[in-house]
């Protein structure tokens, strides 16, 4: 039995192991691949890079090619939007996804196909479902805590940003050298989200294109709220420096009424601990002797 256990734990590390290679293969094989195409490598030095670069990496987008004839319409661009908001996208696109999240739920019913045996027989429909659950559900789980770290990560580095902004702006220089000089002082997932933008302008998408897509590809509230104030200064010709204190006031404010709101609804979150966990125990220290008592004092009647 206990040899049996260890096999079927081998053999479910092993399925996630394919997994998170499968994944990997795809991440840097989307990363490695501009490089690729603008050093036009020979085949001798294709053949030298990893194997899950060369062979999984195109195996699992081919496999994607295929499920996503079977996938909803719309859900494609849903999943993307996802991947590029969590910063995967383009590294990992739908059809790679499609291709992970099967390779997971395959990789479930195995594992449950071999712990099967060891479960008792009223218990294993909740088994199934559990492993089910786990193998349809992980990735997307892991995708959405990714996305709502990274817009989280995202709105507390923007009130420093937008700090630095103004200080640039204030001092002379323009907006585009400004936020170049925000991207090269603070490091992090906003100043590479607003790198990528400043290279699409250099290429000749104008500023206002740019900024709808780092709102698109970031979704984060006040960022959003800051994108349109600077298209709309643009437009009507406001000045860039005092539009950016107000909105840098804006932003602070925005933030303490965040930690307020927070702070108020802690007690209304205590009050079920305190409940169900607390309270019992304190009943049970103070009420417990007493009730001896009065149990002892019935008896000897």
């Amino acid at each position: 039995m206990d040899s049996l256990l260890f096999a079927v734990v081998a053999v479910g590390v092993s399925v996630m192991a394919l997994a998170v290679y499968v994944g990997l293969g795809v991440v840097r094989s989307g990363e490695r691949s501009g490089s690729r195409l603008a050093s036009l490598q020979s085949r001798e030095e294709l053949l030298e890079t990893n194997f899950n670069e060369r062979a999984v990496a195109p195996l699992a987008g081919k496999v994607g090619n295929f499920l996503m004839r079977f996938t909803p319409m719309g859900w494609a661009q849903r999943a993307e939007k996802r991947l590029a908001i969590a910063g995967w996208y383009p590294r990992i696109d739908a059809n790679s996804w499609a291709a992970i999240r099967v390779v997971a739920v395959v990789g479930s019913f195995l594992v449950w196909f071999l712990v099967n045996p060891l479960v008792p027989e009223g218990q294993r429909v909740i088994v199934f479902l559990l492993f089910a659950a786990l193998g349809a559900l992980g990735p997307e789980s892991m995708l959405t805590r990714r996305l709502d770290e990274r817009k989280e990560v995202m709105a507390k580095e923007l009130p420093d940003v937008i700090d630095l902004l103004v200080i640039s702006v204030e001092a002379g220089l323009g907006f585009e050298a400004a936020l170049g000089r925000v991207v090269q002082n603070v490091p992090g997932e906003l100043s590479n989200e607003f790198s990528r933008m400043l290279q699409e302008t250099r290429v000749g998408v104008s500023r206002t294109e740019a900024m709808k897509a780092l709102a698109e590809r970031t979704d984060v509230d006040e960022l959003n709220s800051f994108i349109l104030s600077i298209n709309q200064a643009d437009q009507f010709g406001v000045s860039i420096s005092r539009m950016l204190r107000v909105q840098a006031d804006e932003i602070r404010v925005r933030r303490r009424q965040k930690v307020q709101e927070r702070a108020f609804a802690a007690p209304v979150k205590m009050v079920f601990p305190l409940v169900l966990c607390i309270f019992p125990g304190i009943f049970v220290v103070l009420l417990a002797p007493a009730a001896m008592q009065i149990v002892d004092s019935l008896s000897n009647l």
